[in-house]
């Protein structure tokens, strides 16, 4: 299913802080402190809202979940997660935009993503269609309760499979001599806090192992058989976390020891090494649906014709925002450019043809929302542009009929300066030019 990101182009209006939910509601509030055992560890089918109380689109939701939390009680649970404030557990679960509702089904370890109506009555209407289907699964011997599918040592948050187990004889190869980024966990097996740390380490390493391809991976070392790697490191308490990069010294891992804060350090980690993402040109169909459909928000620039650049004017466009792709390559957005008047349908849906080139505008394809660079295309002023849509500002728009436009296939750039079209050459010499002159005249 498609993620449900309302944040990137909403919550225009920013509201002092205040609580949403208090104890005599019926919506459970989630902390990274009871998350686990109020939702992993349940049977229980639950709708959970995460929001920032800055949000407008969330303070609209509010009173309707509430609703929702009494129409389903006892039913099916409802909760929120205030992700502004417990970024980690937004982190651990991908929320990037504002209100994100999210299903935990028979699958606590892989929640979907809610599509349906914001009403109260959409919302109950979908829970129960879940509920169905839960039922209908588990009747049929697909799923069982989710305590019978627990992981061991997990808690029903991840598989001990997924931490790689790290020797003095496979330490070297594995951890420093790959590419892999490592955080890798020094344990004693009689040691309390580390018997507290491994439900977990677990659950953390089987979501950065899925969420990064495997570029993070988390490893598991015994420092009381182990001795020679663990001496090499100094080694003295246990559990100790370090993060090894290749090429670098190792450092401590100073962070949160509940999954979330695991997760969000290794994601992280994987951002600042990972390459940014590649600048494309609109050739056709294909490239612009695949690109804005597989990001959070697609950044299209709209060049000069190469006529009015040249290469060296056109080279120093793309750049820019190759720099501001770099800059923002934590976010999971792509990054296309199109030459002036070759796809002027998509310009017509968006306006752009009222504001000169060039121009950029931001596509969110889930929501068929855009909103337009106002001010100069430069490094300052798309920063500008992007932050406010990142934190959920900004003026915003519906793509003209409410769907992406024709697409036309078109030749790549090749790179070089543009040729003007070549004058066809007439032969003049058998024309008698006074004797038309007369008839004309005539």
């Amino acid at each position: 299913m498609r993620p449900l990101l309302l944040g990137v182009l909403c919550c225009s209006l920013v509201l002092p802080v205040r609580a949403f939910y208090s104890a005599g509601d019926d919506v459970v509030e989630l902390t990274p402190s009871n998350f686990n055992k109020e939702v992993l560890q349940s049977d229980s089918l639950w709708l959970i809202e995460f929001y920032a109380p800055w949000c407008g689109h969330c303070q609209s939701l509010t009173a309707d979940w509430k609703k929702v939390a009494t129409a389903l009680k006892g039913i099916v649970k409802v909760g929120a997660v205030d992700a502004d404030q417990h970024k980690s557990l937004g982190s651990q679960y991908g929320v990037r935009g504002f209100p994100t509702i999210k299903i935990f089904g028979a699958n606590k370890n892989k929640p979907e993503d809610y599509q349906g109506g914001r009403g109260n009555q959409a919302i109950v209407d979908g829970a129960m269609n879940l509920l169905r289907t839960l039922v209908k699964d588990r009747m049929s011997g697909k799923y069982g309760s989710s305590s019978s599918n627990k992981q061991s040592g997990g808690g029903g948050g991840g598989s001990k499979q997924d931490v790689v187990e790290l020797t003095d004889d496979n330490f070297d190869k594995m951890v420093l001599e790959g590419d892999t980024v490592w955080l890798v966990e020094f344990f004693a097996p009689w040691c309390g806090h580390c018997k507290s740390l491994e439900p977990e380490w677990a659950a953390a390493a089987s979501a950065v192992k899925e969420q990064t391809k495997g570029k993070v991976r988390l490893g598991a070392m015994d420092a009381t058989v182990h001795q020679a790697v663990s001496g090499r490191y100094g080694i003295r308490g246990f559990p100790t976390i370090k993060i090894f990069r290749k090429g670098e010294e190792p450092e401590d891992y100073q962070g949160g020891r509940t999954r979330g804060d695991i997760i969000e350090r290794a994601l992280d980690l994987f951002s600042d090494h990972a390459a940014p993402p590649e600048l494309l040109e609109i050739l056709n169909k294909d490239i612009l649906t695949k690109t804005c459909e597989d990001s959070q928000l697609c950044v299209i620039g709209f060049l000069p014709h190469i006529l009015d650049t040249g290469a060296a004017g056109r080279n120093g466009y793309l750049k820019v925002m190759m720099q501001m792709a770099e800059k923002y390559k934590k976010k999971t957005w792509g990054w296309l450019w199109i030459e002036a008047g070759a796809q002027m349908e998509l310009e017509a849906s968006l306006g752009i043809g009222g504001f000169g080139y060039p121009a950029m505008a931001a596509i969110n394809a889930r929501k068929m929302k855009f909103a337009l660079l106002r001010g100069s295309f430069s490094e300052t002023g798309i920063h500008e542009f992007l932050r406010e849509l990142s934190v959920g500002r900004g003026s915003t728009a519906t793509l003209g009929g409410g769907t992406m436009p024709k697409i036309h296939t078109v030749e790549p750039w090749d790179g070089k300066d543009g040729e003007l079209p070549e004058e066809e050459d007439y032969d003049l010499s058998d024309v008698d030019l006074d004797d038309n002159m007369s008839k004309t005249e005539l």
